[in-house]
């Protein structure tokens, strides 16, 4: 199993704080089966500022600790980066560093709102050679009220990246329903972690990826696995047509 979202990295955010830490959740995640995973600490997020320079050194850093472990674990480079004006400049001056050295890049929204430039950017960022991937947008706010704006991101060309816990219901019950309806709309093409510790912030990925195969069957489970094999490589990924949620259909309160 892949993992394209983590904050395995130690003391550079709110993730692992030790290499301590950063060990354990690598135990952690290989009970899990997974046995590759993508750091991708936050950049230009409140007082995380991690370039791509750091976070590569840091990587081989904490590779090399679980060699020493034998811990079998592969960590690759990524970024989550929120979302901001300076991104083109960042991609193309070598700060923001993209998953795995593809083309594809984490972009975050703050939790409670989508930014007004976001449409121009995510369509910049295309122009620009790159895939944009929205992280965790079932946790944001103003896209849990109005799903057309995703659906507009979505049709557009920018891909999405749905948070393994929220699908099985460990942010609540309102946004595990709006996680699977994302899901039926083809709106979210990857299953991740976004695992911080293991405690409160755990990877789950086999829960969701259970529910995910009892909900939603064979061919969404396996896409979504194959999808995160074909960041890793580089590769298009494989996405269905988009389809509008309905305000109606949201949590029965329209």
């Amino acid at each position: 199993m892949i993992d394209i979202h983590s904050h395995i990295l130690p003391g550079i955010d709110d993730g692992a704080q030790t290499f301590t830490d950063s060990l354990a959740m690598a135990q952690s995640a290989v009970k899990q089966g997974i046995h590759t995973i993508i750091a991708t600490p936050h950049h230009q997020n409140g007082s995380f500022t991690n370039e791509k320079e750091d976070i590569h050194t840091l990587v081989l850093e904490l590779n090399d600790e679980l060699q020493n472990e034998s811990i079998p674990l592969n960590v690759l480079v990524g970024q989550e980066t929120r979302i901001n004006g300076d991104m083109i400049e960042e991609l193309q001056n070598g700060k923001i560093a993209t998953l795995n050295n593809t083309k594809y890049v984490f972009v975050e929204f703050p939790s409670g709102q989508v930014p007004r430039y976001a449409k121009q950017m995510l369509f910049d960022i295309q122009v620009a050679g790159y895939t944009p991937i929205i992280v965790h947008p079932e946790r944001n706010q103003q896209i849990i009220e109005h799903p057309s704006i995703l659906y507009d991101f979505v049709h557009n060309g920018a891909l999405t990246q749905l948070t393994a816990a929220s699908l099985i219901g460990n942010f609540g019950k309102n946004i595990k329903k709006f996680s699977h309806q994302l899901v039926d709309a083809n709106l979210t093409h990857f299953l991740a972690s976004d695992a911080h510790n293991t405690t409160t912030r755990g990877f789950v990925m086999q829960e969701a990826y259970q529910e995910l195969r009892k909900d939603h069957g064979n061919e969404a489970f396996y896409m979504f696995m194959e999808n995160s094999q074909l960041i890793i490589d580089g590769e298009n990924v494989i996405r269905e047509e988009p389809e509008i949620i309905r305000k109606k259909k949201f949590l029965g309160i329209f």
